[in-house]
């Protein structure tokens, strides 16, 4: 395989590094899923930890860096996830955490970075102006930017992920299904499915109506769109990051667009058939598989369950039901 920017002995590394709560997340065979989608399906949930979703991992490795730098301060731009887990890691090492977020994020999201300590500043705007925001304080006060997929270290911390996915030889499974918005996730994921299981598919799914980098996949180049438009705000991208773009190219075996609906729909089948409230980025892959049945027929898949921090009102109007507690399970 040619080289990416990341490295396995480094992955390795990082569990040493990383709070173990967010680590060896459940990984499990989800025969109720399967009449629905007609294949095996295993589910790894990223949601039963402090933060609700997989971003903790690669925080835990950046605010570690930093503290063991000596720095005191860091500032990231997020649509919510990535935000708490900054906000997390950082606070138990010392760190004075600010965040930008877009003032159209998901309050639930919002209110939980608050909550963590963090100094959260919102802009008129989407997250490509929250990116350019929180360039802005770093440059000024002279601190730390936490760039989601630019920084190695959140593409090598999810890249855990895959450790435990490829932790069994060979792994039960033909494909993993992965959601597609910054890259940090696919990119590490990918890389080390590759490395270790390298007959297992990578698959990275996005929403069409947030689809640069899909498309700058299939292009072989950045390709940006103006507008983003979807309720699935974790992956809501405009401007891809060339090196992170160069990495996905070299693990993806694929890159594809899912519809709203098909979004509510795999929300509502995890709620309902595995008992999940998740958040519509975590649902991509089963959106995937209900858009392309013939495809992923009789094989056994496995899909990121990558977050379960929205809206409770929301969630409601999307699919129709959820329990009176805000829970994941």
């Amino acid at each position: 395989m040619q080289e990416t920017r990341l490295d396995l002995a480094r992955i390795r590394a990082a569990r040493q590094v990383i709070d173990p709560v967010f680590l060896d997340t459940p990984l499990y065979r989800c025969e109720a899923l399967e009449p629905a989608l007609g294949c095996a399906v295993s589910i790894k949930l990223e949601t039963a930890n402090p933060v609700r979703s997989f971003k903790g991992r690669g925080t835990e490795l950046v605010a570690s860096r930093l503290a063991d730098n000596g720095s005191r301060a860091a500032v990231c731009a997020s649509a919510g996830n990535l935000g708490q887990a900054l906000a997390w890691s950082g606070r138990g090492r010392g760190l004075d955490v600010t965040v930008v977020a877009s003032r159209n994020a998901t309050v639930a999201k919002l209110d939980r970075i608050r909550a963590l300590g963090a100094n959260l500043e919102l802009v008129d705007g989407d997250h490509e102006l929250a990116r350019e925001r929180a360039a802005a304080i770093a440059r000024h006060e002279g601190i730390r930017l936490v760039e989601d997929s630019l920084d190695i270290e959140t593409c090598e911390g999810a890249a855990t992920i895959g450790l435990e996915l490829a932790g069994t030889a060979p792994p039960p499974f033909d494909a993993v299904l992965i959601a597609l918005g910054g890259g940090a996730m696919a990119t590490g994921v990918g890389h080390v499915v590759k490395a270790l299981a390298p007959g297992v598919e990578v698959i990275c799914v996005q929403p069409l109506g947030a689809p640069a980098m899909t498309r700058s996949w299939h292009q072989r180049r950045v390709v940006t769109t103006d507008t983003a438009d979807t309720i699935a705000d974790g992956v809501a991208g405009r401007r891809p990051i060339p090196e992170v773009l160069d990495d996905l190219l070299l693990v993806a075996d694929d890159a594809v667009l899912v519809q709203e609906a098909s979004i509510v729909t795999g929300m509502r089948l995890l709620h309902d058939h595995a008992g999940l409230i998740v958040e519509p980025s975590a649902a991509l892959g089963i959106a995937a598989i209900l858009e392309d049945r013939d495809r992923f027929a009789g094989r056994h898949i496995a899909t990121i369950v990558c977050g379960g921090n929205v809206d409770m009102d929301a969630y409601r109007r999307w699919v129709g039901a959820a329990p009176a507690m805000e829970t994941n399970a």
